[in-house]
Parts: C-alpha cells; sequence; structure tokens
C-alpha cells in the first residue's frame, strides 16, 4: 500500500484512471502498432542475419582456405620426398623459436611436420617442441583409411588454434600405404580475427534491432494516424447515428403501443401488423443501444467509475433479476460463492456484463434445464462462471463469438430476440477492466462463460470500512450455495 504523501498518492490514482479510459479506445491500434513493428524488426532481423552468416562464412573461407591449401600442398611436397627415398627431408620440421610472428611483420611459416608409419606411430622421437595438441586424434588412422584427412585442433595456449592435414604415403607398387605426412598449421591469428568479427556483427545487429524497433514505432505511429482518425469519424458516426435512432424508434413503438390499446377497435390483421412494429421496434432499439455502447467502449468515451465492487453480491443481484423469468421456463437458479472475489471497477458496466452472460445461459437453455452462477478467486484472479445445461455450441463456432454480430444460429437467436452483439460487448466491457471473457462449451450439455477479472488489491479493500460500497458486502447468507 502506498504510503508517500497524499498528494503523490493522488497523482498516481488520476494517472492509473486516465491510462484506464485511454486504454479502452487504443487498444486496437497499440495491438496494431505492436504487431507492425515486430513484423518490420523480424524483416529486418532476418535480413541481418542472413547477410551476417553470408558475411562470416566468406571471410572465414578467404582468411582460411588459402592456409589449408599451403598445408595441403606443403604434405604432398613432403609426401614426394618420401617418395623418392629422402625421409630425413621429408619428416624435417621447421620449428621456429617464436610460433607466433608480429603483426604487420613478415615473420616465419608456422608449419609443422611429423611423419608416422603405416601403424600410425611417430617415426621422430623426442619432438618435444611440436605444440601438444598437434598428435591428438585419431586424424592419422583416417588417414590410412582414406588417403588423406585434415581437421582443426586447439594447440594449447602458446600454440592456439591448429589446421592439420595428414597425407598418407603409398608404397612404390602401390599395394598399401607405407606411412603418413602431418603437417600443421597455426590458424590463430585467423581465428582471432573470425572472433573479433564475429563479436561486431552480433553488436552491430543487437544495436540496428533496438534502432529498428524505434524506428519501427514511429513509422507505424505515422502509417497509423490516418486509420486512427477514420475509425475515431466512424465510431462517432456510430454512436451519434444509435443516439439519434433511439427517439424517433421509442416514438414509434409508444404510438404503436398506443394504438394496441384500443384493439378491439382494430381488425385482426392490422392489430398483428402493430404486434410486428411493437417487436422490431423492441429489437431495433436493441440494437441502437449496444451499438451506442460499443461505440463508447471502442472510443474510450464510455464513463467509468472505479469502485471496489463485490463480486458475488454482483452475481448476487444478476441472479435475482432473471429468476422470475427463468422459472416462467422452469429453469432452477444456482448460486454459488467462494472467498472474497473483490474486483476495481465500474458496477453498472461489470453487471450489464454478468446480465449478458445470464440472460445467452436463460435463452439458449431447455425448459426444466439450469443455470449456476458461480464466484471465486484464483491466482490473484476474481472468477464468475456462469453454466449453463442448455444447446451448446459447435467447436467450430468458439473462436468466432463475441464478433459483432456473429450468431451460431442467426434463425433461432432472432427469435430468442439475440442480437449477436452481447458477447462483444460483456467482452468490451472485461478488457476495460483488464480481465478476460472466455467459453467453453459442448453440444447438447451447456456452455461455461468465464469472466476473470484483477482482484482488488488488500489496500483497497481496506477503504471499505471508509467508504460506501456497490451493493454492500455479500451477507453470511449471501455467501452461501443458493440451490432451488
Amino acid at each position: 500500500m502506498f504510503q508517500g504523501p497524499r498528494w503523490i498518492g493522488g497523482l498516481l490514482r488520476r494517472t492509473g484512471r486516465r491510462l484506464l479510459v485511454e486504454e479502452a479506445g487504443a487498444s486496437l491500434f497499440r495491438g496494431l502498432r505492436t504487431r507492425l513493428t515486430l513484423w518490420y524488426c523480424g524483416v529486418l532481423g532476418a535480413a541481418l542475419i542472413l547477410f551476417g552468416v553470408a558475411l562470416y562464412f566468406g571471410a572465414n573461407y578467404f582468411l582460411l582456405q588459402p592456409l589449408e591449401d599451403s598445408a595441403q600442398q606443403y604434405a604432398r611436397v613432403h609426401a614426394a620426398q618420401w617418395l623418392a627415398g629422402h625421409i630425413d627431408r621429408a619428416c624435417a620440421s621447421p620449428m621456429p623459436d617464436n610460433p607466433f610472428p608480429a603483426p604487420g611483420k613478415q615473420g616465419p611459416v608456422m608449419e609443422w611436420v611429423q611423419c608416422f608409419d603405416a601403424q600410425g606411430h611417430p617415426l621422430v622421437v623426442g619432438a618435444t617442441q611440436l605444440p601438444p595438441g598437434l598428435l591428438s586424434g585419431g586424424l592419422v588412422q583416417r588417414a590410412i583409411q582414406q588417403g588423406n584427412a585434415s581437421d582443426i585442433v586447439d594447440g594449447g595456449q602458446s600454440f592456439g588454434a591448429i589446421y592439420r592435414y595428414a597425407q598418407a604415403v603409398p608404397s612404390a607398387d602401390g599395394s598399401g600405404v607405407v606411412g603418413v605426412v602431418l603437417v600443421g598449421e597455426s590458424i590463430q591469428a585467423q581465428e582471432n580475427a573470425l572472433s573479433l568479427l564475429l563479436i561486431l556483427l552480433l553488436c552491430l545487429g543487437a544495436l540496428s534491432l533496438v534502432g529498428a524497433g524505434l524506428g519501427g514505432l514511429f513509422l507505424a505511429n505515422r502509417a497509423l494516424a490516418p486509420a486512427r482518425l477514420a475509425w475515431a469519424n466512424q465510431q462517432r458516426f456510430i454512436a451519434d447515428a444509435s443516439h439519434e435512432l433511439r427517439t424517433p424508434l421509442t416514438l414509434l413503438r409508444a404510438d404503436a403501443e398506443v394504438l394496441l390499446r384500443s384493439r378491439e377497435r382494430l381488425q385482426g390483421e392490422d392489430a398483428a401488423l402493430l404486434e410486428d412494429i411493437v417487436t422490431e421496434t423492441n429489437h431495433l432499439a436493441a440494437i441502437a443501444n449496444n451499438l451506442l455502447t460499443l461505440a463508447r467502449l471502442d472510443s474510450g468515451q464510455l464513463h467509468r467509475e472505479h469502485e471496489v465492487v463485490h463480486l458475488a453480491a454482483l452475481a448476487h443481484n444478476g441472479a435475482r433479476r432473471i429468476r422470475a423469468l427463468a422459472s416462467q421456463r422452469a429453469i432452477r437458479v444456482e448460486e454459488e460463492h467462494h472467498g472474497q472475489p473483490y474486483v476495481i471497477g465500474d458496477p453498472l458496466l461489470l453487471e450489464q456484463a454478468v446480465l449478458v452472460l445470464l440472460d445467452n445461459a436463460l435463452k439458449y437453455n431447455r425448459q426444466g434445464g439450469s443455470i449456476r452462477i458461480r464466484t471465486l478467486e484464483r491466482d490473484r484472479r476474481a472468477l464468475l462462471e456462469v453454466c449453463d445445461t442448455g444447446i451448446g455450441i459447435p467447436p467450430e463456432h468458439l473462436p468466432h463469438l463475441g464478433e459483432r454480430f456473429y450468431r451460431v444460429d442467426k434463425a433461432r437467436s432472432r427469435e430468442a430476440g439475440g442480437t449477436g452483439l452481447g458477447l462483444s460487448i460483456a467482452r468490451g466491457i472485461a478488457r476495460l477492466h483488464r480481465g478476460q471473457l472466455t467459453l467453453a462449451s459442448i453440444p447438447g450439455q451447456g456452455t461455461v462463460a468465464t469472466l476473470s477479472l484483477p482482484l482488488a488489491r488488500s489496500g483497497h479493500v481496506e477503504t471499505l470500512e471508509h467508504q460506501p460500497i456497490y451493493l454492500g458486502r455479500a451477507t453470511s447468507g449471501d455467501q452461501q450455495s443458493h440451490a432451488r
């Protein structure tokens, strides 16, 4: 809990509230901007990786290939001397005193020669000045079997990396191998240059990606500016149109209802037409209200209170409001509450989301079925679950639920009074409160809708002792399970 000066706490609360309000309107473009930046960084990173790999292996080839060619040529010369009978000259190793010539100066050639017999045993004994790693491994045996072999070994701290090439010396009649000439050549200077190149490539690549990320954010903001303006204008148009439609629809419904009061003076067909008008105006008014709510949610213009809300009490009120309608269809409404799931949010908006879930559970339930509303705490989240025993939802439709005007069965949804916007509103309200709405369903068995919200911190709950609580604390009776 914040213990600093009061004005700092107030500033933090105002800032946090402003961020929450702005998030609702900017979440769409924030996600789009992030994706564009990641795509930009990903493409640039792939290009940098390709460039770096090509540069590194190109440098590796041009630095090491001449030394490898030189060692192979040197081994063949020594093998030719061996065949000519000059085995002493063939196995002479021009070991220099200083293995590493000074940079920029013409130094001695760092090559070592060692001869082996046909069984792989060294022919020259006492070569103590050879690098420790020169004679290691099975390179000689591979050369006896294959004719030649090469590898790179660590010659020790004083010698560094060594390229080795072993050349088998065939017998005069060509029936076998009389020995092997092993030539080693220091490549430590080239390895140092390649290591430095690799470090430079990694550092420059990392700096380039950081710069690309910052530049990508800037470019994405510039590119999305016209889209944001068009989107804001569209949301404003939808909100204004929905607001303007509500008044004529209300008047139209009121006129039709007035005429229906004199039903006995109307012909049967005229009364039926007026009832249709009332039904359709109710449907259009519901769509206009939902569109207005969605437009305000998207634009962040929806006024939002920040209060400590007891989710169990909210669920209890929602269950109480649908019980009368549920009883008409012989549907049981059960409650189950665990813990103290307090959240910070707008109680009216959260209640609207809960009513949407309960309304869907009621509409798509079977006569004689049940609805169970459950609240609990889990992993620092407050959960509200609405489980029904209704018709369920096929799996292919679950990913699309929450999309605007998406309905699993359009004919049945329209008959039940659905507009295809309820779940969109509930999901928007959940996001506005940093929560999420998930649906799980099994066709023929029912659906579970879960509203997950961040739990209020202990500091917020302590203020309940000094501030009025929306819907009040749940009584002990409210905390018990209610089953009808």
